[in-house]
């Protein structure tokens, strides 16, 4: 992984602190041309890795990718999946086995079972799982997807559930059909490492909040700090400038000096940000320690 990811939350007017700037990131970034704009200039920067959701806007981005490659060159995608709003908003519209089934193909074996209830009740999960991760991944077809993630929204809520068991079945339809990393996101670091080890998922790429104020990093901070200095996680960041209460060069000093860390992931709005988030790294990065277990 390279050690900086830009993510896709401005462009969708998530904003963890402001609401009334979300707003007015979402209004900006209607209109495509502008998302388009601050993936070139990362690119130009020197970060051409894009960790985003599987909203449709993605998919008009990965068109433009594919047409016109000269404009990006070596861009990368980091799916990560499901986006949950989309299926939020397919179950207000179809209820529950309907949103699942508005999903799969019209002439598949488990669209025909689920309609009649035949695969839950069976608990044919594994095949719905599958048949889920390919329909969100169409979108990819032809571009270099090397890490595949799993959305927090879900990760977490099976991790609550106990349904560990689900996380085996991504980490190995991921790893077999797309010959890719698996990874997963959550608010979790400690009790989601002891869940994948627990279905023999060893050294997981996991993504979760890290920053010096704790900032949601749920399980305390103490934990994740002996999560990450004794286990082995290859550990990336996510909100590391605790959604703008840290100053930026404090965020990053601080969180490159943790061991097993191997990616931040950040959003900016414009290229100066950019620059600025990526002359940090390159200044306080240093090379990850070991686990100790």
């Amino acid at each position: 992984m390279d050690r900086l990811l830009f993510g896709d939350n401005q462009f969708f007017g998530i904003n963890h602190m402001s609401e009334e700037k979300a707003r007015a990131q979402a209004m900006r970034f209607q209109d495509l041309d502008a998302i388009l704009e601050v993936l070139q200039a990362a690119t130009q920067e020197g970060i051409g890795t894009f960790m985003c959701t599987t909203h449709d806007r993605v998919g008009e981005i990965c068109k433009v990718v594919k047409a016109e490659p000269e404009r990006f060159p070596g861009f990368t995608f980091y799916p990560c999946m499901p986006y949950a709003h989309k299926y939020a908003n397919a179950v207000t519209d179809h209820g529950m086995i309907g949103a699942v089934t508005h999903f799969m193909p019209e002439d598949g074996f488990l669209k025909s079972a689920l309609t009649g209830g035949k695969a839950l009740a069976g608990k044919d999960i594994e095949g719905i799982v599958k048949i889920l991760i390919d329909a969100e991944m169409k979108m990819f077809s032809g571009l270099p997807t090397p890490v595949i993630f799993f959305q927090n929204v879900f990760v977490d809520l099976l991790l609550g559930m106990g349904m560990h068991g689900v996380f085996r079945i991504f980490h190995d339809h991921v790893v077999e059909k797309y010959r890719a990393e698996p990874a997963f996101i959550t608010m979790n670091m400690p009790a989601l490492l002891d869940a994948l080890e627990g279905v023999g998922i060893s050294n997981p790429i996991i993504c979760s909040n890290i920053n010096k104020l704790g900032f949601r990093m749920c399980g305390g901070f103490e934990a994740y700090e002996d999560t990450m200095r004794n286990r082995e996680v290859r550990a990336v960041a996510m909100s590391v400038f605790a959604s703008g209460a840290l100053p930026p060069d404090e965020a990053i000093d601080w969180v490159c000096g943790l061991p097993n860390l191997h990616s931040i992931v950040f959003g900016a709005s414009s290229r100066r940000n950019i620059r600025s988030t990526r002359e940090l790294v390159d200044r306080y990065w240093r090379v990850p320690e070991p686990a100790h277990g």
